[in-house]
């Protein structure tokens, strides 16, 4: 790798052939996608009421995405917590029918690497389930078991505002919110991280307060994720990680996906409207790969959950991400880890752990 940062010209270039090329030859995973809710019936539709459809992904050259069931933080309370694992359950069944053919494109839903492997040998798009925020899971663990059965591959531990498993890194006073009600995990956070392990779940530290995400490391048997994060040192937000987390990825085998929201990637040029590009997107990228190595980070796009730069506005756009890695001076191997390859790996190691106990799904 001969990565080096260049000046941003606010122009993006027209992604070269060669680009376009090794796009589609890769294997291009995006690790994380909000679903519409309530469900419109429109995954196979390409709908402008969507940055990410199953035909926007096959015109993209995209491979596979990880589709979220994303519950809002609510009181944490018997209610919240019933109404949360219910709506959960069904926004993963909206996630299980994103499959078979229609208009032209076929998808499968994945819950294996070995499947989905399968699925882009065969080019088929793979829909990888995932779940946002641990307050679907309640106060009990055993409701992870659902999830996974519903294909669910990773559990963000929190969303804005802490939950009976862990504080977050941006905290609700309008919820009773504390700076901190846990100082990190809590024992039943713990517990949850212990059953995530048995079950072949990632553990999902985006949204985490820095003490969770550094106990969630220390706790978890397999490497955790962040599936949508950026990086604290060149912006400073609550929500990115820091260099001291970035280590603690490192020293774990942990992955940190780069995500596209402009106010996780830029500092607000005063009163402007927040923007950001792909270059922007790529100097984080960057940034891990001289803090901790190539094989700590990927690639994530928060479409639909908020996040769309100038020039990656959906699921169409991906080789622009590839054409600027390029431009960067990244190989073919790197920018093939970057878009699925490390978050592969975390997902066969969590399989691995899961195997040992005679628990994954």
């Amino acid at each position: 790798m001969t990565s080096s940062s260049q000046a941003h010209t606010g122009q993006t270039p027209a992604p070269s052939a060669e680009a376009e090329a090794l796009h589609r030859a890769l294997f291009t995973l995006d690790s994380h996608i909000d679903i519409p809710w309530p469900d419109r019936g429109d995954a196979f539709e390409d709908t402008d009421a969507r940055r990410v459809d199953l035909p926007k992904m096959k015109k993209g050259g995209m491979s596979a995405g990880c589709f979220v069931a994303y519950i809002a933080q609510a009181k944490v309370d018997a209610e919240g917590h019933a109404q949360a694992q219910a709506q959960c359950l069904a926004m993963l069944d909206v996630i299980n029918g994103m499959q078979g053919s229609q208009n032209g494109v076929t998808a499968r839903v994945c819950s294996t690497v070995t499947e989905i492997e399968a699925a882009h040998k065969a080019g088929v798009l793979a829909v990888i389930p995932a779940v946002e925020n641990g307050y679907a899971m309640g106060d009990d663990p055993a409701v992870l078991a659902q999830f996974r059965a519903k294909g669910a591959r990773y559990v963000t531990l929190t969303h804005n505002g802490h939950n009976a498993l862990a504080d977050a890194a941006v905290h609700r006073p309008s919820l009773g919110d504390k700076p901190e009600n846990h100082g990190g995990l809590s024992a039943l956070g713990r517990e949850a991280v212990r059953h995530m392990n048995r079950l072949g779940l990632l553990i999902d530290v985006s949204h985490a307060s820095k003490k969770t995400m550094l106990q969630a490391v220390a706790a978890s048997a397999v490497p955790v994720v962040a599936s949508h994060s950026c990086v604290r040192t060149l912006c400073d937000h609550p929500r990115n990680l820091d260099d001291e987390q970035l280590d603690a990825l490192k020293a774990s085998g942990g992955v940190i996906q780069i995500t596209a929201m402009p106010a996780f990637l830029k500092p607000r040029d005063g009163e402007a409207p927040r923007s950001a590009g792909v270059a922007d997107f790529v100097d984080h990228i960057d940034y891990v790969v001289r803090r901790i190595g190539v094989e700590h980070v990927g690639i994530s796009s928060d479409f639909d959950g908020g996040g769309a730069l100038a020039d990656w506005q959906n699921a169409t756009q991906g080789v622009n991400l590839t054409a600027e890695l390029l431009r960067r001076g990244y190989d073919r191997s790197e920018i093939a880890a970057f878009w699925g390859g490390n978050f592969m790996r975390l997902l066969g190691q969590a399989e691995a752990v899961a195997e040992q106990t005679g628990t994954i799904g």
